[in-house]
């Protein structure tokens, strides 16, 4: 039975817990973006100043561990675009701070997504990337609409793009890849301002395209 007493205690031990948890996720979220879904469990703990003990009792195995990751990139990745729609008046603009946030937020981390461990049908997952492809449409087409965003491209095409360009190349020290990041958004960002200066081959990709597995 909780007392008085042992109240405070209880409190904060749920307060450690949840920034314990919280310290997880952001720590898996930069490994993922730096190393890929397959990043030790061993490195997220020591990134997140925490024991394995302890990250095992947030999450019982790594696709535990990626699903929530993948959630909370989601979410705030949604929660940035509907800000950007609704509190830029400019279209182009509106996409702008949407592609450098999403960067801000690790977007990179969504790869895994296209992971063999990921269970794609996940409802949850599902239902916020179905969330994610609306507001993020609502961005580009408002721009297209402007006539200041070409009309060749979908939303694959930019999230395949700003997901590559925020992630270190492989194979290559991470150490200062920041510092590159919005200098090569900016180039992406003049290449889909219209009028198109180029005729692009294929077809423009959807996210059911990026996710599409191989035969």
């Amino acid at each position: 039975m909780e007392t008085a007493t042992t109240r405070p205690r209880a409190v904060r031990l749920r307060a450690d817990a949840t920034r314990n948890r919280e310290r997880i996720v952001a720590a898996a979220r930069e490994a993922i973006v730096e190393l890929g879904p397959d990043v030790p469990l061993d490195e997220v703990a020591r990134r997140a100043g925490v024991g394995n003990a302890t990250l095992y009792r947030h999450f019982t195995d790594r696709t535990d561990l990626i699903r929530h990751v993948t959630l909370s990139v989601v979410a705030r990745t949604v929660k940035r675009a509907e800000d950007a729609l609704a509190q830029e008046p400019d279209a182009f603009t509106a996409l702008r701070r949407f592609v450098f946030e999403s960067a801000d937020e690790r977007i990179g981390a969504l790869c895994s997504l296209l992971s063999d461990v990921f269970d794609r049908q996940d409802p949850a997952v599902v239902s916020q990337v179905e969330q994610m492809q609306r507001s993020i449409n609502a961005i580009m087409e408002r721009a297209q609409s402007a006539g200041q965003l070409r009309t060749d491209i979908a939303v694959g095409d930019l999230m395949a793009a700003v997901t590559q360009l925020t992630r270190p190349l492989p194979g290559t020290c991470c150490a200062g890849f920041d510092r590159f990041v919005r200098r090569h958004l900016q180039l992406f960002l003049d290449g889909l301002r219209a009028p198109a200066r180029s005729v692009l081959t294929g077809e423009a990709a959807t996210l059911e395209d990026l996710q599409a597995r191989q035969p």
